[in-house]
């Protein structure tokens, strides 16, 4: 569903791009309506002019001009990637790019010891996490890492934990284990495996609902506040069918954060 002309000239129409180490994730915000997504491969090798030619033809399957956009923000955990991305959508939106970064104000406080180590994902998640729950969260995320982040209930970003990702594991144990095989993954019949592909299906899905689990007990027994807990990323949806301590799935936590980031910079 494309945005109607008529609404363009009043309508902050914004581009949110979330550049991860795996995938590319882009979303349509017409004022605080998340109209469309897109996801592609974080790949190095393109070019501006690669990417250009990408975010020019998504633009055009969503019904859209380069003169709706009103404008485009960034978050990125890839430096390599980031001029490419922001030099694209110059090219291709007509937009010079917010890029989330020292200097952004994004109305909450960074409490690690070195904020500059925070990755601009966790710091936008923390952002819609505090907005959506007014109060402490730890927001799971499931990407190329497993990141476990705290916000107090000030609006404070902690820290947290970060562990492989789901796919990052499991390709490491293929790629060491001979006699294993790529499986589809999805949840097994029953925690205990009948066979190879069940096996490694139960240790992926249980094995990381019982990780999920067991850092948010930790992590809830360290801080001094109740909170709660949120998750997103691609996996999100399957491993919380399995996590009880997984309050509430958002797969586009991320991009509403990012919504949110570029507002307090807009207005500021």
């Amino acid at each position: 569903m494309g945005l109607e002309p008529r609404h363009a000239s009043i309508a902050t129409v914004l581009l949110a791009v979330d550049i991860g180490n795996t995938n590319i994730t882009i979303g349509l915000f017409s004022n605080e309506q998340l109209k469309h997504t897109f996801r592609c491969e974080s790949a190095h090798a393109r070019s501006p002019d690669e990417y250009a030619i990408l975010f020019s033809q998504m633009l055009t399957s969503w019904g859209l001009s380069q003169k709706q956009l009103t404008a485009v923000i960034i978050a990125s955990v890839v430096p390599p990637l980031t001029d490419t991305i922001a030099e694209a959508t110059k090219i291709s939106c007509g937009q010079i790019a917010l890029v989330v970064g020292p200097g952004t104000k994004t109305g909450i406080s960074v409490r690690y010891e070195n904020p500059h180590e925070v990755g601009a994902d966790r710091v936008v998640n923390a952002v819609a996490a505090f907005e959506r729950v007014k109060g402490g969260a730890i927001v799971v995320d499931f990407g190329t890492a497993t990141t476990f982040d705290c916000v107090s209930p000030k609006g404070e970003y902690l820290g947290g934990v970060i562990a492989p990702g789901i796919r990052v594991s499991l390709e490491a144990l293929l790629g060491k284990a001979a006699k294993l095989r790529p499986i589809e993954i999805v949840a097994p019949p029953t925690v205990l495996g009948r066979n190879s592909a069940q096996s490694m299906q139960s240790g992926v899905v249980h094995g990381y609902a019982a990780l999920v689990d067991g850092l948010v007990e930790k992590l809830r027994a360290e801080l001094s506040f109740p909170c709660a807990v949120l998750a997103t990323g691609g996996l999100a949806p399957l491993i919380a069918g399995h996590a009880k301590s997984i309050e509430a799935v958002d797969p586009e936590l991320t991009l509403q954060g990012l919504r949110l980031v570029y507002e307090r910079n807009r207005k500021a």
